[in-house]
């Protein structure tokens, strides 16, 4: 179910009356998964019961490294954590196992070439393990992990499928991390709602959803293989550009809208994308951009793996691999682990430089460092519009070939119209404490009224969220 979809809004709408009832509102819990389930099984009910399976898998071992045997607490959480992959690996690289180990045309390969891919399963998959994760690190505070583990399976039950399945964060994040997110289940009162941070994130997501990401996503269609060949290197560059800032648009709108959602009902997400073009280093952008998986790859992957703590070289193989292995994340297909290599590449090689070279470098050069960082991560994204490397490929020799093709004007031009909205929010951000910005910040509702008259007038096609398919 999109949140951009009528459904969705009377969905909405049902489940914000009954939550704020007075005669029910003791319920809220309870509400949300119901509506959470209904959000779920609207375009996969038979996939809800693997959500299920999921929770309760989550529920069962969380429980038991808690208050079960401490003799088989480690056992129980290591197991726990290896059946979530496994049911990961399962639903999403089946088909990468049969083209890498199998012959597509054998039964063993066209079965797993068969098998669906459930929505939202890389992130419900991830929160799960980060429960495990966070209760088996408190096996020796068990005060501290009683905080958010309830003595009673039954009301823990409840509280897990809720953290799980909550319908904001379901389908594609932020992901969310247990220890962050169990101490704010309590009562909520419709007179705590944050309404003006929640009007705020959700025009601005909506916003960048409905208007720039739907509206570029037809003219970045033509990235597309055969389209782009008959297409001018100018035409080229451009769409590329239009398909970074779709990219960002769709997912950074998603995020803001899933925040927005939460607020309403009571409930706090983390920022996932804080203006991530305006980045001067890889670091940054991965501190900039989708920060809850960035976090998650940080706090379960990399420091595990020994971080920086096991010499200069082993933390640039650290950094190598959590980013394929983050890659391969977003899809099951060697073009995300290269995409993830090139990421890990650049976070090595600047580590590196970093390491060795210490200067302060003048405005100017950070300026050209910041143009290299967003055009190195805009020509990555290629990797995710085209899976297929021979299609990368073709398509920069089409760049490097089409140079006297006549451009398409009316092409560009709406790329660069329907993008001027993601720059301003950018150099809004880097200006944010001018004068000028003062003064905007008094009228700033007038700027959300635009926002919100553009949502209603000038939204594109509606379409599925990019991040859906990871």
């Amino acid at each position: 179910m999109l949140f951009t979809s009528v459904p969705f809004l009377i969905l909405f709408l049902i489940t914000f009356i009954l939550y704020y009832l007075p005669k029910v509102s003791k319920h809220q819990v309870s509400i949300l998964v119901i509506s959470s389930l209904i959000f779920y099984a609207y375009d996969q009910p038979w996939f809800t019961l693997l959500l299920l399976f999921s929770a309760g898998l989550n529920i069962a071992t969380s429980y038991y490294v808690v208050y079960g045997n401490p003799q088989k607490r480690k056992l129980v959480a290591t197991t726990g954590v290896i059946l979530n992959v496994l049911g990961l690996a399962f639903f999403k690289y089946s088909p990468l196992i049969s083209a890498t180990l199998f012959n597509p045309e054998s039964s063993v390969g066209h079965f797993l070439l068969m098998i669906p891919l459930p929505i939202g399963i890389s992130f419900f998959t991830f929160e799960g393990i980060s429960l495990l994760i966070d209760v088996w690190r408190d096996k020796d505070a068990d005060e501290k992990a009683k905080t958010f583990i309830s003595p009673s399976l039954l009301q823990h039950a409840q509280r897990t499928l809720f953290f799980i399945s909550f319908f904001p964060h379901l389908i594609a994040g932020p992901i969310l991390k247990a220890h962050d997110f169990y101490p704010q289940i309590m009562d909520k009162r419709f007179k705590e709602i944050n309404w003006e941070s929640a009007v705020k994130n959700l025009i601005t997501g909506y916003f960048l959803k409905m208007v720039i990401a739907d509206n570029l996503k037809n003219f970045t269609f033509w990235i597309s293989y055969p389209y782009f060949e008959k297409y001018s290197t100018i035409d080229l560059s451009t769409m590329l550009f239009g398909y970074s800032i779709q990219i960002f648009a769709d997912f950074a709108g998603y995020s803001l809208i899933a925040i927005g959602l939460a607020k309403v009902f009571g409930y706090d997400f983390q920022t996932n994308f804080n203006f991530p073009y305006i980045s001067t280093s890889f670091k940054e952008f991965w501190k900039r951009w989708h920060i809850s998986l960035s976090t998650f790859l940080m706090e379960y992957l990399y420091f595990p793996l020994g971080g920086n703590r096991k010499g200069k070289w082993r933390t640039y193989f650290n950094l190598l691999l959590t980013m394929v292995l983050g890659g391969l994340w977003h899809g099951a297909g060697w073009s995300y682990a290269t995409w993830g290599a090139l990421h890990g590449g650049m976070l090595a090689i600047e580590r590196l430089t970093n390491d060795n070279i210490k200067i302060k470098l003048p405005r100017f050069l950070l300026v050209i460092k910041g143009f290299f960082v967003f055009t190195m991560v805009t020509l990555a994204w290629l990797l995710f519009k085209l899976p297929d490397f021979s299609h990368v490929i073709k398509y920069f020799e089409s760049m490097a070939n089409n140079v006297f093709i006549q451009s398409n004007v009316k092409l560009n031009m709406y790329i660069i119209l329907y993008s001027i909205p993601v720059i301003i929010y950018h150099l809004l951000y880097l200006y944010r404490n001018s004068k000028f910005w003062f003064i905007l910040k008094k009228k700033e509702y007038i700027l959300y009224a635009i926002l919100l008259f553009f949502v209603i007038t000038n939204s594109g096609t509606s379409g599925s969220f990019i991040y859906f398919q990871f």
